[in-house]
């Protein structure tokens, strides 16, 4: 039992505040790194010769890199990642109105099921016609047949 035990109190408090701020610090550079990189690319103002030296400057001189772009293109930045953001939602908005754009179906099926109560009422159809014609609308009635067919015009 000579070899020396190290205990938690051996490593002062502040050693431990201190080496969580330079870890977390080191996450928020490489996240920042990665930030830059990106918005790098998404700049189509820049072009390709100037996306290179800035990528350059960045990966060669990694902290100079990265505060010189942030003071330069900082603003633009961020402006790039709003209309980013801005087209996401619109794209969300859109696929979530055309999903939703299903329930029309439903609709349409109402608006046929009352333009074919209109013409019984009428006496366009018959009252046969207009039940076949309504199971076929609400899908009951499967393949239409031939003799199922409704008249869209009154014959008579």
């Amino acid at each position: 039992m000579s070899a020396q035990t190290y205990l938690a109190y051996d490593y002062p408090l502040l050693g431990v505040f201190w080496t969580m701020l330079e870890f977390f610090l080191w996450i928020i550079w490489f996240v920042l790194l990665f930030k830059v990189i990106v918005d790098i690319f998404r700049d189509d103002t820049l072009g390709g010769w100037a996306k290179a030296a800035w990528t350059l400057f960045v990966v060669v001189l990694p902290f100079l890199g990265i505060l010189v772009y942030l003071i330069a293109r900082g603003r633009g930045m961020g402006q790039r990642e709003l209309a980013d953001a801005r087209a996401q939602r619109e794209a969300f908005d859109s696929y979530v109105r055309q999903a939703a754009g299903g329930g029309a179906a439903a609709t349409g099926s109402a608006d046929e099921l009352e333009r074919l109560a209109g013409m019984r009422s009428r006496g366009d159809i018959t009252e046969d016609e207009f039940r076949r014609a309504k199971d076929q609308v609400l899908g009951g009635a499967g393949e239409a047949r031939p003799s199922d067919s409704v008249p869209t015009t009154s014959g008579r």
